[in-house]
């Protein structure tokens, strides 16, 4: 090199390649920064649009424009709807229940159009929200397709359905008013229905009423039908455990195919309530009261729920007899509710201190034993008064009135009573407290619902009975509590006690009645909250 030999250019090698140890020049190094790659733009064929390359080399826009991958598939569908059972119609022959904006729904639209959806990929299904009332349901569809050259297009879209209404096959044939396959007749031989007004409200609370085609009342009990089977059982079973009874079951062979070997039958269920009520006056077998820790054979039913609960009104002692033991032991009232007497207290004291025989049974807590001086309030006009023990001492006074039993004076034709010493059987026998009928009536701020039932005839004894179970509710906490009480907003709210001191339902037991004539945004309706 020419230059080698020149000090200034012996400078710049030594500057620029430093010597190692062994003298040997190391290489030049170079730190370069990563490169961004970003892909090449191009222009679109059709516009000319700056884009990023893809298969077909077009635009969005522009792909749109020329294919259309919904294309098939229908974008207003009708699907059918029951409004009096609330269910959606599912080809080929089901209705199935499903509740507004479901995955139920969701799947039974989409099932709408399943051979058009076929043809491309369904990516996002999802309900746009319709007013209840508008009789239409929104579904926005997000699909994808391959197009030109094996470019993928995405596209979304809104199918609108048009709800129609169409009455399924059950609900016809139950306006019909002759179809049934099973039906349940329950019966109670008595003179009174507070049996069945309380088996009425259960009824009601826990929604047993739902599947029943039709209830028909009749004299002394009431039918129910079904259309199934299933259901007719179903019910049967919360018969046998609210009340006391029992059951029979029948059925009827209506056709046959002895080619497919199915038959058709209607099957009907005798439930038979015990024939006892509420205050009724009762005599138990010899038997069954030594059994039930030596109760006096002459007892008061003061309740029936799901077993009949018993009260000796000499002692207090009190027994539950369920159905099976009843069935095994039967016993029948002695009076009617017909054959109540009113009474005037004119003596009442309280008896502190009984004995007790041994192995008797348990003492009510809630009543109180008192002996008192009745009189008759229709022989005012003469002397003759009666002497009995009750178990409401601790609610009479003298002067208050009650009703009661005259057993003295009336026939008992009962082969209990009959065996009996004449000692042992008292002379009057005290139910409850008499208070003014239409006070109560007129201060009651409160009602029931009732089942919609098919009447043959009413009775005009009816709307007493009802009234009496009105009062045994407000009497009774233990009955009340398996009741729904609603408040009637047409009665001012009043103190829980008149001035008789006749007991009256506190407002905290009361539920509030919901009506829902129109939906919130009708015209009608309330204005929506903002």
């Amino acid at each position: 090199m020419a230059n080698s030999g020149n000090p200034l250019v012996l400078i710049l090698k030594q500057f620029l390649f430093p010597k190692f140890s062994s003298g040997v020049y190391r290489a030049m190094e170079y730190m370069t920064e990563p490169a961004d790659r970003k892909p090449g733009h191009i222009l679109c064929c059709e516009c000319g649009v700056p884009i990023s390359p893809n298969p077909a080399n077009i635009c969005v826009a522009c792909l749109r424009s020329k294919v259309d991958i919904s294309q098939g598939i229908p974008k207003q569908v009708s699907i059918s709807f029951c409004k009096q059972c609330e269910r959606y119609f599912q080809p080929p022959g089901t209705w199935i229940q499903c509740a507004l904006e479901s995955r139920e729904l969701l799947a039974l639209c989409l099932k709408k159009i399943k051979a058009p959806l076929n043809k491309v990929r369904l990516v996002d299904a999802s309900f746009i929200w319709t007013e209840p009332h508008s009789k239409r349901l929104k579904v926005k569809l997000t699909i994808q397709k391959e197009v030109m050259n094996g470019a993928i297009l995405q596209q979304v879209f809104v199918v609108d359905y048009v709800v129609q209404s169409q009455m399924c096959g059950d609900c016809h044939r139950v306006e019909a008013k002759d179809f049934w396959n099973a039906v349940i007749q329950v019966r109670q031989k008595t003179l009174h229905k507070k049996t069945f007004y309380y088996l009425e409200q259960l009824i009601l609370k826990y929604g047993m009423h739902q599947n029943t085609l039709r209830v028909k009342e009749i004299h002394d009990g009431l039918d129910f039908y079904y259309s199934s089977k299933q259901h007719a059982q179903k019910m049967v079973e919360f018969l046998q455990c609210t009340v006391p009874c029992r059951q029979k079951a029948s059925q009827r062979l209506i056709s046959q195919d002895i080619h497919s070997n199915t038959y058709n039958y209607k099957s009907t269920f005798s439930v038979e309530i015990v024939p006892i009520c509420k205050d009724n006056v009762v005599c138990l077998s010899p038997k069954l009261a030594q059994s039930l820790g030596n109760m006096n054979q002459i007892c008061v039913c003061i309740r029936v729920t799901s077993a009949i609960h018993l009260i000796d009104p000499n002692t207090l002692q009190v027994a539950d007899i369920d159905g099976s033991t009843f069935w095994s032991h039967p016993f029948n009232s002695l009076c009617h509710p017909k054959q109540l007497e009113e009474f005037i207290v004119m003596e009442c004291s309280i008896v502190r201190d009984l004995k007790r025989s041994a192995g008797a049974g348990m003492i009510s807590k809630k009543h109180t034993l008192g002996e008192v001086w009745v009189q008759k309030t229709s022989e005012m006009n003469t002397d003759k008064q009666y002497f009995c023990r009750t178990h409401l001492g601790h609610l009479l006074n003298p002067g208050d009135l009650v009703l009661g039993f005259d057993l003295a004076n009336c026939n008992l034709n009962d082969e209990h009573v009959n065996k009996m010493n004449s000692d042992r059987v008292p002379d009057v026998v005290l139910i409850k407290k008499s208070y003014d009928r239409t006070k109560r009536q007129r201060r009651r701020n409160w009602k029931l619902k009732e089942l919609t039932k098919d009447r043959e005839n009413m009775d005009t004894d009816d709307e007493r009975q009802y009234q009496d179970f009105l009062e045994d509710l407000e009497e009774d906490e233990a009955i009340r509590k398996n009741v729904n009480i609603y408040r009637d907003s047409t009665i001012p709210v009043e103190s829980d006690t008149d001035d008789e001191g006749a007991p009256r339902i506190s407002l905290a037991e009361m539920l509030e009645d919901l009506h829902i004539s129109q939906d919130a945004t009708g015209e009608e309706g309330a204005p929506m909250m903002t």
